[in-house]
């Protein structure tokens, strides 16, 4: 009985040493519940009242630093370049002078180029880092992400050094042949041989200045203001009588064929200069005696028909390393055979700036030694769309051919001649 009773009170005691530190384990995880977090006593106490609120709405990223160099405040946008790790301000150069503006008071701005966070490939992210006193005890420190606005200018800058050095060999041929010209005045044959010459400069420099404006046009202008549908079949024709001469003196067959009664939708001039400049490179890239092919067929798409416009030649082919560039302003894969043909180097970036506009995309195909296929790719018009609508369902996308993808149209120049399609009004 006695040892009975002796168990019971000792499990009495240990039930009542349990529920009392249970209780005591509550209130202390209460306690420290309400306690202030060291994030939430920074931001609500340290900062001053409607700081929290302008940082939370700038652009810039924002990290603001307390006394021990500890973060109080960041933004996301300086999580997200890296700038703040662990709690920390992650970047050395900031850290000094976040430091150096405690101590003295005064403002620092400097421009520093940090490496990409996950790249791997040591490419630079170029900021601009602005430190300011906070009060007695805190300091702001903004950062601009200058990569942007470093790379348009690098384009902009490598874009006037490539038109002045275009402009300035037409300038500087014309004013040595003037110069021969005057010294030969009393031999005619000279004269005649410098003034056709003088002639071909001059065409050159008119050439360049028009694909200049035509490449301002592009890209300043919206081709959907005065868009209309405009017939594939007629933007073909245009582009074989453009370069009709030009295919005659080199014995080059220009054949078309393809889908017939296609519609696309779109500025039409804009959309005849871009399939003439593919179709003039066809030629002047293309070996005498060869074959320039233009086909177009409708191919079926998740946001509706495309139609697709391939120019194939027969030339040289053009290398993987030259195809990733090719459609840079004023990039040439041969400088030398490009000023000999005239070219300027600007025809294809115009293409692709009016493809892009249009909602299309321009693409290459090329095999050294076989020749080269450039596909533009422009939405059916939306009208001709619904009307084909039926014929589609029940036989297939119209058009739609089933060629190799890797080369659409190869098979298209050993064929015989076709005419080019009639010109309708």
């Amino acid at each position: 009985m006695d040892v009975n009773a002796a168990v019971a009170a000792a499990s009495a005691i240990a039930g009542l040493c349990t529920g009392v530190i249970g209780v005591l384990a509550f209130r202390w995880s209460e306690r420290e519940l309400a306690r202030p977090t060291r994030t939430s006593l920074h931001t609500d106490d340290v900062l001053p009242p409607g700081v929290d609120t302008v940082l939370s709405v700038l652009s810039s990223s924002a990290v603001v630093l307390d006394e021990s160099d500890s973060v109080v405040k960041a933004s996301s946008a300086a999580y997200a370049l890296g700038l703040v790790r662990g709690g920390k301000l992650a970047v050395e150069p900031m850290l000094h002078m976040a430091r150096d503006t405690r101590r003295d008071g005064e403002i620092r701005q400097v421009e520093l180029d940090l490496p990409r966070r996950g790249t791997g490939r040591g490419e630079a992210l170029a900021v601009s880092a602005r430190v300011a006193p906070l009060g007695s005890r805190l300091v702001l420190l903004l950062v601009e992400d200058l990569t942007e606005a470093r790379r348009i200018e690098a384009v902009r800058r490598d874009f006037v050094a490539n038109v002045s050095h275009e402009l300035k060999t037409p300038v500087g041929a014309l004013s040595l042949l003037s110069e021969a010209v005057m010294g030969a005045s009393d031999d005619p044959e000279a004269v005649t041989r410098f003034a056709g010459r003088m002639q071909t400069e001059a065409t050159r420099l008119t050439n360049l200045v028009q694909e200049l404006i035509d490449l301002s046009r592009v890209q300043n202008d919206d081709p959907l203001e005065d868009a209309e549908p405009v017939r594939v079949d007629v933007l073909v024709a245009e582009a074989i009588d453009r370069c009709r001469h030009q295919a005659g003196t080199k014995q080059i067959t220009m054949a078309a064929g393809g889908t017939a009664d296609l519609h696309v939708w779109g500025n039409r001039s804009q959309l005849a200069a871009a399939l003439g400049n593919l179709v003039e490179n066809a030629v002047n890239y293309s070996p005498a005696r060869t074959r320039v092919g233009i086909a177009a067929r409708c191919a079926s798409a998740p946001g509706g028909n495309l139609i697709e416009i391939a120019v194939t030649d027969q030339g040289l082919g053009i290398t993987e390393k030259d195809r990733e560039r090719i459609f840079e302003r004023f990039y040439r894969v041969d400088p030398a055979r490009s000023r000999a043909t005239g070219g300027t180097g600007l025809g294809l970036a115009i293409v692709k700036h009016v493809a892009a506009s249009h909602g299309g995309e321009v693409t290459v195909w090329s095999s050294e030694g076989q020749g080269s296929t450039f596909t533009l790719r422009l939405p059916e018009a939306g009208a001709v769309r619904n009307r084909r609508g039926t014929a589609a369902t029940e036989s297939g996308p119209a058009g739609v051919a089933g060629e190799d993808d890797d080369q659409p149209f190869a098979t298209f120049l050993s064929s015989e001649p076709i005419p080019a399609p009639e010109v309708l009004p």
